[in-house]
């Protein structure tokens, strides 16, 4: 039964994609756009760089979107067993999600991922009913899918960059104002944002949910699951595609293949498509492997379990060490630094969010959220 299968691995999972998350997200709120999307010039946050995007750039999103798939088929067992519409709670959940992630993305960080989530919800609830086998074409078909949406991007980024189109304002609302006007610039990014996130992350994540499903319908979590140990059989396969594909296209993010090499930039930019998934796939039986060998502090447990509220945390916490409204640290910091900030934000708010959960029970959002589900 589904129900039984629920360890803390499912907990320890998304507590490690948290940190991931962070780690990838900190950047985008503590640094100017253009010292984002450029390659650092001091050699050691350029080698940074060439680090997140190889071992961290959509590797744990993708983490993230695994359980969110698994999720569904939990949530739809246990309305089952207690005889309600399934349906009607899953699209209340969905729209809850999307609510808090509009509110998330204008008052905390744009690169939300919530919203994005909700849309690909949809998806998900038509593809509930495949059989694992089904799911698994349908997630095999969501490469090639990325593959064209991020060659695609490449060449829009590149006539961008040719007609000199692809300028960032020096004027204007910044992160790093006061809170109205953080909220300003949050909201003037945002479409921009959405749409670079649904090339780069909608078709892998939408993989990664029908991958949750499979997890959730083959008892991948219970141990000694036959599945579990055929991806324990296929990790060397995956490192074989992951390690060349992830070292190329940070290769090419970090600019150390030269922009002048267009071709080679393109095959290193696309190569994400299939060097992310491989990789989060190491990552996830490296995780549940890590599991019987380390016991996790409980309130870290607690904050993967209540993940909504630590994502959302993390934002704020890095607004108010950033932003204008708090100490004012923005753009003071290359990605070198940014790095042990990241990982203390994402520890900070985990403590915060376990010590909440301890004695309340849960997270703060996850009660408004199980709310608008009804």
């Amino acid at each position: 039964m589904i129900e039984k299968q629920r360890t803390d691995e499912v907990d320890i999972i998304r507590m490690t994609a948290l940190i991931g998350i962070c780690i990838v997200n900190v950047p985008f709120m503590a640094q100017p756009l253009e010292a984002v999307f450029r390659a650092p010039e001091l050699w050691y946050d350029r080698l940074t760089a060439f680090a997140v995007e190889g071992l961290f750039q959509l590797k744990f999103f993708l983490l993230f979107s695994f359980i969110f798939g698994w999720g569904m088929s939990v949530q739809a067992k246990s309305a089952e067993r207690a005889g309600r519409s399934f349906s009607k709670r899953f699209f209340r959940r969905m729209g809850g999600l999307a609510i808090i992630g509009v509110l998330h993305a204008t008052l905390v960080f744009n690169g939300d991922i919530l919203v994005l989530y909700a849309l690909l919800g949809v998806v998900l609830w038509l593809i509930r009913g495949f059989s694992p086998r089904a799911l698994l074409r349908f997630a095999a078909t969501m490469i090639p899918l990325s593959m064209l949406c991020m060659t695609i991007l490449a060449v829009l980024i590149g006539a961008a960059m040719k007609n000199g189109s692809l300028e960032f304002p020096i004027d204007g609302p910044s992160l790093g104002g006061g809170f109205f006007e953080a909220t300003q610039a949050r909201i003037n990014d945002w479409p921009a944002t959405f749409v670079f996130l649904v090339f780069v992350q909608a078709p892998l994540a939408m993989g990664a949910f029908a991958c949750g499903l499979v997890a959730a319908q083959s008892e991948f979590f219970t141990p000694g699951s036959r599945e579990f140990q055929r991806l324990g059989r296929a990790v060397p396969w995956l490192l074989l595609v992951a390690i060349p594909c992830n070292l190329l296209y940070a290769a090419t993010t970090s600019e150390m293949i030269p922009r002048s090499n267009e071709l080679l930039g393109l095959l290193g930019f696309v190569s994400i498509s299939l060097g992310g998934p491989a990789l989060s796939a190491v990552y996830l039986y490296l995780i549940i492997r890590m599991t019987s060998w380390v016991k996790m502090p409980k309130m870290l447990v607690l904050a993967g379990r209540n993940s909504l509220s630590t994502y959302v945390l993390q934002g704020v916490i890095t607004g108010l060490l950033f932003g204008g409204y708090g100490m004012g640290l923005f753009g003071q910091f290359g990605l070198l630094a940014l790095i042990p900030i990241a990982v203390a934000i994402a520890l900070v708010s985990m403590l915060l969010v376990g010590v909440y959960a301890t004695i309340f029970g849960r997270g703060p959002l996850e009660p408004v959220l199980r709310w608008i589900s009804g």
